[in-house]
């Protein structure tokens, strides 16, 4: 019998720290969703944690006597453009529901795809405050279902963890997810600057049908989307209180 994907599991850990503080009483959590979206709130979304997207810094040249121009980095097969520049304060990240198939202690690791089948997906984007400073060393746990809508509850396959770099930073490889029985494509995340606060939040995926009839979905919460040299390209930014 398929268990729904609404219901809280949770267990501390950060590293594995990712996730103490976590349970029933982790909801008071704040959080928001990032810049990739906007949209009118879903009232039947949980409040619990806070996520946000990619920013790149772009690179300033002048030649000898001319002004200074600036020109943003082109995209190569493992990085996306940058997305839009974050220069307002910004929106936390709307936190969601957890469901109930997170696992503490997942692996350390960038690629949660490994050698399965499906659409790759390609993942960026940036953790940054809502003063638009990027957040370093931030603790980003990522868990989906594979290409056919399947959670693996018994090993640690599509899970993982990283640690965003100094530029608030993050890059996941992974595949598109497939559909779980009553929700629309999502990735599930938590979020937790350091010595900060947990966010708990979902990614969705722009055009689903499913979005309309999803009680969970949230606009803000959509990456955006583009073809990618080997599958999927996405970004998100993450916003958080830290």
């Amino acid at each position: 019998m398929p268990m729904t994907d609404d219901t809280p599991d949770h267990d501390p850990s950060r590293r594995r720290v990712v996730l103490a503080g976590l349970g029933a009483a982790g909801a008071a959590v704040l959080a928001a969703c990032g810049r990739n979206g906007s949209g009118v709130s879903n009232p039947a979304a949980q409040a619990a944690t806070t996520t946000t997207g990619a920013l790149a810094a772009p690179t300033t040249t002048a030649a000898a006597g001319a002004p200074a121009t600036t020109a943003v980095p082109a995209a190569t097969p493992a990085t996306l453009a940058p997305t839009p520049e974050c220069v307002d304060d910004d929106d936390v990240t709307p936190a969601q529901t957890e469901g109930p198939f997170f696992k503490p202690s997942s692996p350390e690791r960038t690629n949660i795809r490994g050698t399965a089948s499906g659409t790759k997906l390609l993942l960026t984007g940036t953790v940054v405050t809502t003063e638009c400073k990027p957040v370093a060393r931030a603790l980003v746990d990522f868990w989906q279902t594979d290409a056919a809508g399947v959670y693996d509850n018994s090993t640690f396959n599509f899970r993982g963890h990283q640690f965003t770099d100094a530029q608030g930073r993050y890059r996941l490889e992974a595949v598109v997810p497939g559909l779980y029985p009553g929700r629309t494509r999502h990735i599930h995340v938590k979020v937790q600057p350091s010595g900060g606060r947990v966010l708990t939040t979902q990614l969705y995926f722009p055009g689903e049908t499913r979005n309309a009839s999803d009680g969970i979905y949230r606009k803000e919460c959509e990456v955006t989307m583009k073809d990618g040299v080997d599958g999927k390209d996405a970004a998100f930014t993450f916003v958080v209180n830290a």
